[in-house]
């Protein structure tokens, strides 16, 4: 049997820096606006996304994302018991709860266009700058659960 590989033997608390980033699999569905239900905590992901994600979906402003959207989440391990809003194929998220990452993973396959090929990511909705519309708007733009 083959050695394990990091995410495997490793918690996300114990991984190096470079080992936390590589885990992003590159979906963009982080930088898609999400609405809240007070009344009952569900989350909704909407078609709208954050103005600095490339089409490849990745964060132009990635090192100054916190200062240019100062409500910009920047996950850590110490946040692992809040990331039931994280989309239920990230790594992050599936790593937390103890399970795989999926065949088509980056890290899984080698091939980081592979998530874009098996619709996975959000190249494949149609999808709505947020500074292009009002935030009260944003409700018209729910899609479905992810």
């Amino acid at each position: 049997m083959a050695d394990q590989v990091f995410w495997q033997k490793k918690t996300l608390q114990q991984m190096s820096k470079s080992e936390w980033e590589s885990l992003c699999d590159g979906c963009g569905k982080c930088c898609l606006q999400k609405l809240e239900d007070e009344e009952d905590d569900s989350v909704y992901y909407t078609s709208v996304v954050c103005q600095y994600m490339t089409d490849e979906c990745r964060c132009s402003e990635y090192e100054n994302r916190q200062k240019l959207v100062p409500n910009c989440v920047w996950l850590t391990p110490d946040d692992v018991d809040s990331f039931f809003w994280l989309p239920s194929t990230c790594a992050y998220r599936l790593i937390a709860e103890g399970k795989p990452l999926p065949s088509w993973h980056p890290l899984v396959c080698g091939d980081p266009q592979r998530i874009h090929a098996v619709n996975v990511s959000v190249t494949s909705l149609d999808l709505v700058r947020d500074h292009e519309i009002a935030e009260e708007e944003w409700q018209n733009y729910v899609i479905a659960p992810q």
